[in-house]
């Protein structure tokens, strides 16, 4: 007869707890103010942020949407280089 209850020796695999962003990454403080790196959601109002994925924009309360197109990335990355070229002078 087969042996029952092989499957108690193991022991659970323990989970991998993902580390959340700095909060260096999502603001962006000059001087006095201090300004919010991602775009606020048009339909929810000022205090609701949208998420940054790999081709898209997302509200997380409302799930809105907004794709990003590849010549909208490069506009956006050269509108930063600009911010911080202005920043050094």
């Amino acid at each position: 007869m087969a042996k029952k209850g092989g499957a108690k020796d193991k022991k659970p695999k323990e989970k991998v707890k993902k580390e959340g962003k700095k909060l260096s990454a999502l603001f962006e403080i000059s001087g006095d103010k201090i300004t919010r790196k991602n775009r606020t959601c048009p339909k929810c109002g000022p205090g609701m942020f949208l998420g940054k994925h790999k081709d898209r924009l997302v509200c997380g309360k409302c799930k809105y949407v907004e794709m990003i197109s590849k010549s909208a990335e490069v506009a956006e990355e050269v509108a930063e280089e600009v911010k911080e070229e202005v920043k050094k002078e």
